[in-house]
């Protein structure tokens, strides 16, 4: 049996940034709005005032200094504070599927495959546009690939249970060549009025190519030497927006309906889960966590996952050890790992050995170790 490798990865930028200052200014003139439309009841002490935000606060608290998105307009207008979209036809390719298209078109241009060279496409990320058809089988057909797609959803550990299966393709013989792709709009169901939310998130799409060592030819190639997943549920992390909310005559502005987290209780959490996940990996690998040379880790939190790797390596970690996109990204869910791993790899050498792991709501925690070729 051939090795399975990574043999390209593409990423799709956004054309709009906004800052922590941009959105500091929009946040808080809606406070002002809000506080001031609700004055009475907050001075009779039946409603408690929104607080300002500011982008010292942000940073602090997550390391975030800005993020892309799709369309920013909406996002900062006070009256909305969400993007304001543009409805397409069915005839037309969707914004999910073109964005997953631009970061496949990259990644297959790194490997040096076209899309008749794919013959099976998995698509998967946090929030996906529509139930069906699939954006998976929209992204084939647009690439020219064959075999088939599918869609799935594990919020941010997307990317790495995503790769597990592609993985299990090429070993089982079912595919020869995998697309993976993560196309993330998150401001979609970001919530973008909260203070303690309100500034975590990003847009982004990234795309992997998996196939057989035999058949690749990039001059770069990253063998897979295993993958393992978990999931434990917890509240934590959830989101309730869904096609049965109309069927409950449920409110479709209420706050479960855009994402929400318990931010504290999900840190204590996580923590020692997504570190003991990837020690157990390693061990099983006969690899020590000292050993490994990279860790390209979900990127969520700048203090979560310095604290994942201190408790791995049992030392202050490095961006070189594990490099940090969330200042400029902001958390990409399931994309996150996969930009770490796409934008700081390429100085590591033959031998190297590192670790993608992504981590979030269920729980679900995901890893993937690679050596470079």
């Amino acid at each position: 049996m051939s090795a399975v490798v990574i043999s390209g990865t593409g990423l799709y930028q956004p054309p709009h940034t906004i800052t922590n200052d941009e959105l500091v200014a929009s946040f808080n003139a809606y406070v002002d709005v809000w506080n001031a439309e609700h004055a009475a009841e907050i001075e009779a002490g039946t409603r408690q005032p929104l607080t300002h935000s500011s982008s010292e606060f942000i940073e602090k608290a997550s390391g975030i200094k800005q993020r892309y998105v799709m369309e920013k307009s909406g996002i900062l207008d006070p009256q909305r504070m969400y993007p304001r979209l543009q409805e397409r036809s069915d005839d037309q390719l969707s914004i999910l599927a073109e964005i997953a298209v631009e970061a496949a078109k990259k990644a297959l241009a790194a490997a040096g495959k076209t899309g008749a060279d794919v013959d099976a496409v998995i698509c998967s990320c946090s929030n996906l546009q529509r139930a069906y058809p699939a954006i998976a089988i929209e992204v084939q057909n647009a690439i020219g690939a064959k075999g088939y797609g599918f869609d799935m959803n594990v919020a941010c550990s997307a990317a790495t249970f995503a790769l597990e299966q592609a993985v299990n393709a090429v070993k089982n013989g079912s595919a020869k060549c995998v697309l993976v792709v993560n196309p993330e709009i998150t401001s979609g169901h970001q919530e973008w009025k909260d203070r303690d939310c309100h500034f975590i998130f990003g847009d982004v799409a990234t795309a992997t190519i998996v196939e057989r060592a035999d058949t690749a030819t990039s001059a770069e190639q990253w063998e897979v030497l295993g993958s393992q997943l978990a999931t434990q549920f917890s509240n934590n992390i959830r989101n309730n927006f869904g096609y049965l909310n109309r069927s409950e005559d449920s409110d479709p502005q209420a706050r479960d309906k855009t994402f929400r987290q318990e931010g504290r209780k999900v840190f204590k959490e996580v923590v020692p889960i997504a570190s003991a996940h990837i020690e157990s990996q390693l061990e099983a690998l006969s690899i020590q966590p000292a050993d490994v040379r990279r860790f390209w880790l979900h990127q969520a939190n700048l203090s979560m996952n310095q604290l994942i790797v201190k408790k791995l390596i049992g030392a202050e970690v490095t961006p070189d050890v594990a490099p940090l996109i969330l200042d400029e990204y902001a958390n990409t869910s399931s994309a996150g790992s996969i930009i770490a791993f796409h934008l700081h790899r390429t100085d590591l050498a033959s031998g190297d050995v590192g670790v993608i792991c992504s981590f979030g709501a269920g729980y679900s925690v995901g890893s993937v170790v690679l050596r470079k070729r």
